[in-house]
């Protein structure tokens, strides 16, 4: 099964205009080639859609919002499943997320990782191939603003003994299990020592592959017991007013080969997005060099534990007061 993942697609700024024109190619065509390539192919759709009038939620950050349109988009695109486990699919309201699920599912595109509540929003996802066998998709994503409760709608919370049983649960009707996270710090290129700790606990109880999204930069991965955990995708198409040319701009999907017989196999895909033009554009062959130089980088930084810690420590002294202005 060849399965491929991408990171967050926002509809904001020129992405939303040429949505609203229904100029779907241009954003999507440079890619198109990679989903038509794969059985199941993944996006994080990373806002509400606003039908009538959205209720903004209150929080810390902004509060994003979307068109229907933007379906047919993720549609055109080839895109067949959507996670919306992340912190920003409630920040219209419990109303605009369930509809906001209801308008993919009933455009043909499957979803995963919300519900009416908080043991719904934990549904695990399952897609049967055939004779290709059956995938397993868990979604959730950290705390922040999005989360669904035991009575109201909202995204399936990072809870490490939750997704433990839904792991063991999928191991047990499923050839294959992905794990998808929405999390880590915005704009820091690196997993925290508890993210590793966590995502290598979720193959030890059973997954094939963890992906992470959530922090507008791309990260690096590692391989733990024949497992490839990726630490952050980056941004697929999600559009800045001042951003171009820098780590907001850049990111990679990941083609994942499943087979029943053998451990899992990946490529990456990396590109460029909403610089001169609102599109995902694969790179060209200097700028993958200057990608593969800086994965290298941050995959050893990964793999050695010291280095991981004392660069988060320093990261997280630097930016510490960033944190502590809202509760001044």
């Amino acid at each position: 099964m060849n399965v491929l993942i991408a990171g967050d697609f926002c509809d904001r700024y020129r992405i939303s205009d040429l949505i609203a024109r229904g100029n779907y190619a241009s954003l999507f065509d440079d890619i198109k080639y990679l989903t038509e390539q794969a059985d199941v192919s993944i996006i994080n759709f990373e806002f509400p859609i606003v039908l009538h009038a959205g209720v903004p939620i209150t929080k810390s950050g902004p509060t994003l919002q979307g068109q229907p349109a933007a379906v047919d988009a993720v549609k055109y695109a080839g895109f067949n499943v959507c996670t919306l486990a992340n912190n920003h699919i409630l920040d219209q309201g419990t109303k605009c997320c369930i509809e906001t699920r209801e308008l993919l599912e009933n455009a043909g595109i499957k979803t995963v990782g919300i519900g009416k509540n908080s043991a719904e929003a934990a549904t695990v996802l399952y897609i049967n191939q055939k004779e290709k066998g059956t995938l397993a998709i868990v979604n959730c994503c950290e705390h922040e603003f999005s989360i669904a409760t035991a009575t109201t709608a909202g995204a399936n919370p990072l809870n490490p003994i939750q997704q433990y049983y839904n792991i063991q649960e999928a191991r047990t009707k499923a050839d294959y299990v992905l794990v998808i996270v929405h999390g880590g710090h915005e704009h820091y290129a690196l997993p925290s020592p508890r993210m590793k700790e966590t995502y290598r606990f979720f193959i030890d109880a059973g997954a094939d592959a963890i992906i992470n999204h959530h922090q507008h930069c791309y990260s690096g991965y590692e391989i733990y017991h024949g497992k490839p955990i990726f630490y952050g995708l980056g941004n697929l198409l999600f559009d800045h007013k001042s951003e171009r040319h820098g780590p907001w701009n850049e990111g990679f999907m990941v083609s994942l080969r499943l087979d029943k017989q053998t451990l899992p196999q990946f490529e990456l895909y990396p590109y460029t997005q909403c610089n001169e033009r609102p599109s995902v554009i694969p790179m060209n062959e200097a700028e993958r060099k200057i990608f593969a130089e800086r994965i290298d980088k941050l995959n050893q930084i990964i793999s050695n534990e010291d280095q991981l810690n004392t660069t988060f420590e320093t990261w997280a002294q630097k930016t510490s007061r960033n944190f502590l202005v809202p509760f001044q």
